[in-house]
């Protein structure tokens, strides 16, 4: 199947801030169940210590770093852009500004809720597998789990995946999405590359990476109910604080600043003409003046 048929199918999805949310299409449960079964597969191969550890510990002895010297300054800068905090800050700067044009906080919350589910999920793996990285192996051939460590799956790369590939997941436009995906998807092997090269992580551990920012950024549809409530719950708890002490005005204030008197006026000073002569008189001005008799003068 051609990339655009696949873009013009995501699209379909739920990407506008507003309005009802349709299913996943087929094609996004085509990509997410694949990735879940890459995601199970990578977990057994490291758990049964397979050919995957043994590429693992054959590419961490080959020591890249070593190999190709010269690049190891940019890509060692280059690896920022999987690191949580400046990724996060970057990105939520760019989304709150599309926020305050578009007069919606979901390009905020869709961020918030990606990072917080992938930090839950990878962390829990990490916590319970604790596999030890290259640097702090102690067996070779070993897989290095169960021994205190928290590097399977590679969270550098999982969060590049998330943080980049979200901008395209909240694009307007067609054109704004592939473009995005196209630089998303560069930042997120790049930098998942790069942690194999400095020696930070193993091949399995970038792998399970880069399926566990995938998996979020394709079930990112299924949160969008979650995303609307909390955008209305925010929206209408702004709308109570601004009209908590707003001054309640009884009536149109007068020139001077005053409000003006509830009570009714019979007549004011505009003029009045009587039949017959022709002369101008006031009409009166309040109750009592009408029951007043007449002067001459």
């Amino acid at each position: 199947m051609r990339t655009d048929r696949i873009f013009s199918r995501l699209e379909q999805e739920p990407h506008r801030p507003c309005g009802p949310f349709p299913r996943m299409s087929r094609v996004r449960l085509g990509l997410f169940s694949v990735t879940v079964a890459l995601y199970l597969a990578i977990v057994v191969a490291v758990l049964g210590t397979t050919w995957l550890v043994q590429l693992d510990w054959q590419v961490m002895l080959f020591r890249p770093y070593k190999q190709w010297p010269a690049v190891h300054g940019f890509l060692d800068a280059f690896v920022v852009l999987g690191q949580r905090g400046p990724t996060a800050v970057l990105v939520a700067a760019w989304l709150g500004w599309r926020s305050w044009r578009q007069r919606t906080l979901r390009p905020l919350l869709a961020l918030g809720f990606a990072l917080l589910t992938l930090n839950a999920s990878v962390g829990a793996v990490k916590i319970g597998l604790g596999r030890l990285g290259p640097h702090y192996a102690t067996e070779i051939g070993s897989a290095e789990l169960w021994s205190g460590g928290d590097i399977f799956p590679s969270g550098h790369t999982a969060n590049a995946v998330v943080t980049w590939g979200i901008l395209a997941y909240l694009a307007t436009t067609p054109r704004a999405r592939r473009w995005l995906s196209v630089i998303g998807a560069v930042f997120a092997l790049g930098v998942g590359a790069t942690t194999v090269y400095l020696g930070t992580h193993w091949v399995s551990d970038v792998l399970l990476g880069w399926a566990a920012g995938l998996l979020i950024l394709l079930g990112l549809p299924w949160g969008e109910p979650a995303i609307a409530r909390v955008e209305a719950f925010l929206l209408a708890l702004r709308d109570r604080f601004m009209t908590v002490g707003a001054p309640v005005s009884s009536g149109s204030p007068s020139p001077a600043g005053q409000p003006v008197s509830t009570r009714k006026l019979v007549g004011s000073r505009v003029p009045a003409q009587e039949p017959g002569n022709g002369a101008r008189t006031a009409l009166p001005r309040t109750a009592d003046e009408a029951h007043a008799p007449a002067s001459r003068y």
